[in-house]
């Protein structure tokens, strides 16, 4: 073989291999949320303003969120990931999620979830709450969907 065509195979071989790996780093699972204000009862309607999204790739068991918010009256204190009780119904706290300790800003997190978990994922039951000082009990939601 001439060393021009060993040059060409070995460089086919370098990209496809590149190629590949590329494309199983793209595999991963993605969810969206679409942040919002949910009014639990009528004396919280008054503080709750403000809207965000966030993205969650599953890779693996691997769950990393980030995503961003703008709009809260006060600055937001933590974000949680949550997983439901029922479809649709608020339940317990799975991770906590960093966030900027702002009224608009990020936030952002990864968590290696359980099978039961990742069922729990796929059928649309985690969301993503974002409390704030003026709204303790929640200020923005989202569910992950895909």
């Amino acid at each position: 073989m001439t060393f021009n065509r060993r040059v060409a195979i070995t460089a086919i071989g370098i990209a496809l291999g590149s190629l590949a790996i590329s494309l199983a780093a793209q595999s991963g699972e993605t969810f969206k949320a679409r942040l919002s204000a949910a009014v639990a009862d009528a004396k919280t309607r008054a503080g709750l303003t403000g809207s965000g999204s966030a993205s969650a790739i599953l890779s693996g068991t691997k769950l990393s969120i980030t995503g961003s918010f703008e709009g809260l009256l006060s600055p937001a204190t933590k974000a949680d990931l949550h997983s439901a009780v029922a479809a649709g119904v608020r339940g317990p706290v799975i991770a906590d999620l960093t966030v900027a300790k702002t009224a608009s800003g990020t936030i952002s997190g990864s968590v290696d979830l359980t099978p039961a978990q990742l069922t729990s994922l796929r059928k649309g039951g985690f969301y993503i709450q974002i409390y704030s000082e003026k709204t303790p009990d929640g200020a923005l939601w989202g569910w992950l969907l895909r």
